[in-house]
Order: structure tokens, then C-alpha cells, then sequence
């Protein structure tokens, strides 16, 4: 057996390596993969990276894409539903303002019976160097005639009815170079008569001239219509007394006013058609 070792001992020890060595490989080959197998993953495993980053970068644009698309539909939406909540704003603002307008109108009538009214919406407004006028949506068709007096929905005067057609009528506000018309001031009842100066239009002003010597005028006085020679009616406010003036003879004063009715924000008003002459 010494012998046996002794002879041959090298032999095994090689063999024994050898077995060491193959069992190890087998080991090794059975945990992880086929050698072949295991090259073409070496090789195709950088492809497959570019690809997984590819992909991500393509699912990336996608969802950013959707969450955009979705971003601006919300918007759009959004703004649509802003645009009607403005809308319907503005229909309860005119809804307010021209309920406002009824009742002073209401008031108005009630408060001065001998007057036959017809309410109107102003369709334009007109301001030239030589006139001012508004162009209102009733004519002869609803009894308005030339010469008819047009107020505000408080009484406050507006102007006269100078042109009219069978559905429209063209008014001359108070502050046209034609105006002319009898005027009292309230607090004194100095009589006078109101009317357009060329050189005041542009300010919306007006003068109230004829008034009687020594007459005691303060700013801020009250002007009203006289109703004298029945042409308008009584009591329909012209405006305030703004400044108290002499003429260029220094003999006689006059007075500039302004008129109570604010005719740039007016949209409705009141023709009277008929009314009771006071005498």
C-alpha cells in the first residue's frame, strides 16, 4: 500500500485536482448561466439599457403630453365658464340697472300724474362741434311727436324731440347751441331763460341769462323749468347754478349751469307726450 502510494501518489493527487476543479466549474455554471448564453448577455446588455432608457424617456413625453393636453382642456373649460359667469354678470348688472330705471320712472309718474309717458332706450349718442343730440327707439309709431320734452327716470330735464320717424326720434340735450327755454330758480324764483352757449357745449354747460336786476343767485341754487307759454312743463329740474358771471357791459349778470341729467351715462328715458299746462 506504501509502495502503492509512494508509485502513484502524484497521479492521484492530479486527478483529485482535477475532479476539484471540474466539480467547482459545474458549480459555478449550474448557479449562473451557459457560457454562450452568458457572452450574448455581456454583449447585448448595453443595447438593452439604451433601449430601457428609450423607453423611459418616450413614456416620459407621453405622460407629459396627456397631463398638457388635459392641462389646456382644463383651461379652456375654465375660461369658457369664466366667460359666462361675466356674462351673466353683466345681464344682472343691466337686469339691476334697468329695474333701477323702471321704479324711477314709477316714482316719477306717480309723483307727476298729468304727465303721459313713453319710456325709450337710447341707440346713440351724438356729439358734434355744433350739436348734441341722443337717437332714441320710439317714434310716431308710439305718439311721440316733435317738440316733446325728454327727462331722465328722476325728472331731471334731458332735452327736446327734434327730428322724428315712425320708430326712432332724434333729441337735442340740453347743452345744444339751440336750446332755449324758460327757466325759474327754485330758492328765489328769479325768472330767466336757459340756453345753449357754442363755447359751454364742450364742458356740458349751459347759461341762464335775462334774470332780473339785482338778483341774489348763490351757487349751487336750484334751476327749474318755468312751464311759461306751455311749450314745456313745470317743475322739471334743469340743473344747479355753477357760476354767477357779469356780461361784457358789466350791466347785467347771468349764470352758468349744469345740468342735473348725466347724459353720457344715460341708456333709458322718458318722453312726455302729453302733460297739463299750468298757467
Amino acid at each position: 500500500m506504501k509502495n502503492f502510494l509512494k508509485n502513484n501518489g502524484l497521479w492521484i493527487l492530479f486527478a483529485a485536482a482535477v475532479i476539484s476543479v471540474t466539480l467547482a466549474a459545474m458549480s459555478f455554471f449550474s448557479t449562473t448561466s451557459a457560457p454562450l448564453v452568458n457572452a450574448v448577455n455581456a454583449v447585448v446588455s448595453p443595447f438593452r439599457s439604451a433601449y430601457t432608457a428609450v423607453a423611459s424617456w418616450f413614456n416620459d413625453k407621453q405622460n407629459y403630453y396627456r397631463d398638457t393636453t388635459a392641462l389646456l382642456e382644463e383651461n379652456a373649460a375654465l375660461r369658457k365658464h369664466v366667460a359666462q359667469l361675466e356674462a351673466e354678470l353683466r345681464q344682472a348688472e343691466d337686469d339691476s340697472k334697468e329695474n333701477e330705471i323702471l321704479r324711477d320712472a314709477l316714482d316719477l309718474q306717480q309723483q307727476r300724474r298729468d304727465f303721459d309717458f313713453e319710456t325709450a332706450i337710447i341707440t346713440e349718442h351724438a356729439v358734434t362741434n355744433w350739436t348734441s343730440s341722443l337717437t332714441l327707439n320710439k317714434g310716431t309709431n308710439h305718439g311721440v311727436a316733435l317738440n316733446d320734452t325728454v327727462v331722465d327716470g328722476t325728472g331731471n330735464l334731458v332735452g327736446v324731440v327734434r327730428d322724428v320717424g315712425v320708430n326712432w326720434c332724434t333729441v337735442l340735450t340740453l347743452v345744444d347751441t339751440d336750446t332755449s327755454l324758460g327757466a325759474q330758480v327754485f330758492r328765489t324764483k328769479d325768472l330767466g331763460l336757459a340756453v345753449g352757449d357754442f363755447s359751454l357745449m364742450e364742458r356740458q354747460r349751459l347759461r341762464l341769462e335775462l334774470l332780473p336786476a339785482g338778483c341774489q343767485l348763490l351757487g349751487g341754487d336750484l334751476v327749474q323749468t318755468s312751464g311759461l307759454g306751455g311749450y314745456y312743463p313745470s317743475g322739471l329740474v334743469i340743473g344747479r347754478i355753477e357760476e354767477i358771471l357779469m356780461d361784457d357791459s358789466g350791466a347785467a349778470s347771468y349764470a352758468i349751469l349744469a345740468p342735473a341729467a348725466d347724459f353720457d351715462s344715460l341708456t333709458e328715458v322718458l318722453i312726455i307726450k302729453d302733460f297739463d299746462i299750468v298757467t
